[in-house]
């Protein structure tokens, strides 16, 4: 296994490096095994040889999704073809890197570009200037499927405009979802176990910003859903119900819109319409109040940090900024007090 390598991945320090996969100088053991992980995949250097050839793969799994950091040493060229089972958000972080899928082109570099790749549109890339990119693999079976639900409509194939721009707001949030979830699996490191509840929110948060912002197949469908009359009030008071019976549990949008009785779309612009929130920010309020009574009953030994991880919080300076604000005091003060 090419993890036994030691290998210069140049100035900048690999990130996700406690969850190596690959680390190698072989071009053929780094097609294979990389091709393992994502998909089998043709990969040579540029030149006729290149002596500063390598190959980094680390990825850190949170089940339908996960978060990678892939470099290759020169340039190399590297041949997919259709992914099939997933779709691919490669953000470049030195280096360069030319993609060419479904007759465009994309020019992807650190904190201008980066490309989304969709499974049907046969890909070729060239990665040049010892590329470094942190990849968002999302499995197409929930891609797909919130697609639909969005739009109101049967699954169908998505394909996503491959080019997007990282000098947009919608570009920086992207970038800063990446961030985070490199940051929480760097802190978490490889043997921690992400509950279900994180994990949905995490996924969530990742499908509900790329299906919003970038543009994709369903996109005008999606519109049309925005445009309709709202939901009357007492089915979205049916799903705040739902919600606060459920706030321990792993959000599932799907599951929510089913209990409420309408579409996904929908139920989100209901819940801003008649509550003025989303529904995210609305299960964050029902978790703090679940948080502070947990902290009221908690024992002194027990830590605010690992009964807020449990809930579903993920950041905890926000998490205690959130709970300041909303109970005048921080979380450690009624833990204290409970105690």
């Amino acid at each position: 296994m090419g993890g036994t390598v030691s290998v210069s991945d140049g100035a900048a320090p690999a990130r996700l490096a406690a969850f190596s996969r690959v680390c190698t100088t072989d071009v053929d053991e780094a097609a294979d095994e990389i091709g393992r992980i994502f998909c089998p995949h043709g990969l040579a250097p540029t030149g006729r040889s290149d002596p500063g050839f390598h190959a980094h793969h680390n990825s850190a799994d949170f089940g339908e999704f996960s978060i990678n950091y892939v470099s290759y040493g020169g340039s190399v060229s590297i041949d997919p073809g259709c992914l099939d089972r997933f779709f691919l958000l490669q953000v470049p972080l030195r280096g360069h890197a030319r993609v060419s899928t479904g007759g465009r082109t994309v020019a992807a570099s650190a904190a201008r570009a980066a490309s989304l790749l969709s499974p049907t549109m046969p890909t070729r890339m060239v990665w040049q200037d010892d590329c470094a990119q942190l990849i968002l693999l999302l499995e197409r079976r929930v891609v797909e499927q919130r697609a639909a639900a969005l739009a109101e409509r049967a699954d169908g194939v998505i394909e996503f405009d491959p080019e997007v721009d990282l000098t947009t707001p919608f570009g920086r949030a992207l970038r800063a979802q990446l961030d985070y979830l490199v940051d929480l699996a760097e802190h978490a490191g490889p043997e921690q176990a992400f509950s279900p509840t994180l994990t949905a929110m995490l996924r969530e948060a990742a499908l509900s910003l790329l299906l919003t912002g970038q543009r994709h197949s369903f996109t005008d469908a999606i519109a049309q859903v925005d445009h309709r009359p709202a939901p009357l009030p007492g089915v979205i008071r049916k799903a705040r119900h739902y919600l606060e019976a459920h706030a321990t549990e792993p959000l599932d949008l799907e599951r929510l819109a089913r209990a409420a009785g309408i579409g996904i779309r929908s139920l989100q612009l209901g819940f801003q319409r008649h509550f003025g929130t989303s529904i995210s920010q609305m299960l964050q309020d029902i978790r703090l109040a679940h948080l502070h009574a947990r902290l009221r009953d908690a024992q002194p030994c027990e830590r605010v940090t690992d009964i807020a991880f449990d809930l579903g919080f993920t950041h905890p300076s926000r998490m205690a900024s959130a709970y300041r604000a909303r109970f005048g005091e921080s979380p450690s003060d009624t833990l204290r007090r409970g105690g």
